[in-house]
């Protein structure tokens, strides 16, 4: 089976999630979000997609993700509890402005999360040419 990797869209997950600041006259205002995020799946494969991935449904089967997913091609046997360990990296991009000063900018920043995989059984197809 293909994995469907995929991030619930939120403003805490995905963005745009933005903030204000003060001090006297001056604002700061910066806006949040998430412009790919990197796969590492753990089997030595990376995977980086530009949005939060499509949600599997039964309906599906055994297709692969239109925009992230993996397929993994050995059992996960290659560690002591027999899990691959891979993590999502998040990429997000910050725009700020401080209208007052007429300045502006862009920063990135980048959250990791941890996951385990484990694959026990994976299955050879031959296709005639």
């Amino acid at each position: 089976m293909p994995m469907w990797m995929r991030a619930e869209p939120s403003p805490s997950t995905f963005g745009p999630v933005s903030a204000s600041a003060s001090a006297g006259a001056v604002t700061v205002t910066a806006t949040a979000r998430v412009t790919s995020v990197r796969w590492d799946m753990g089997d030595g494969t990376t995977v980086t997609c530009a949005g939060p991935g499509t949600r599997y449904t039964p309906d599906r089967g055994k297709s692969m993700s239109p925009d992230c997913g993996h397929r993994y091609t050995r059992v996960s046997d290659v560690g002591p509890d027999e899990r691959y360990k891979g993590k999502a990296t998040s990429t997000w991009t910050v725009g700020w402005e401080v209208p007052a000063l007429g300045d502006s900018g862009t920063l990135t920043e980048t959250r990791e999360t941890p996951f385990t995989v484990r694959v026990v059984e994976v299955q050879v197809v031959n296709v005639a040419p």
